[in-house]
């Protein structure tokens, strides 16, 4: 999917979100369905009915309700009203992976070269 000229932080693809009306009706509705539920949530812990068997699996479904309705709403406003954007990343090469140096790519000698390993031993802050 990567297009050539891109790069990294670019944005490949947007396209404005539809914001329909029946998804802002249909918000405004589950959130009013909320708003009862969690009145009715509180208005049960008030009055003490977590501590009868019964009265605690109702106020545990009535807060999974909650969940699932605020699950629902949240889904309607990401796929109404946010836009759709795909940017560009950079992608990494396998060795990358490995945290070595671009240099070390293709491996190091064994020995390598030993005048290059005295200058080092010497001096370490010598650059090649």
């Amino acid at each position: 999917m990567s297009s050539t000229g891109s790069t990294y932080g670019d944005i490949h693809r947007y396209e404005p979100a539809r914001e329909s009306t029946a998804a802002a009706i249909a918000i405004v509705l589950l959130t009013v369905v909320e708003v009862v539920f969690v009145g009715l949530f509180t208005y049960g812990l008030i009055n003490g009915w977590g501590f009868s068997e019964i009265g605690n699996m109702y106020l545990g479904s009535v807060l999974a309700v909650i969940f699932i309705d605020l699950a629902f709403v949240l889904l309607l406003y990401r796929k109404e009203f946010l836009p759709d954007v795909m940017i560009v990343k950079k992608r990494r090469r396998k060795w990358e992976d490995l945290y070595i140096r671009e240099e070390q790519q293709h491996g190091t000698d064994s020995f390598g070269d030993a005048w290059e390993q005295f200058k080092h031993a010497v001096y370490p802050y010598y650059k090649r």
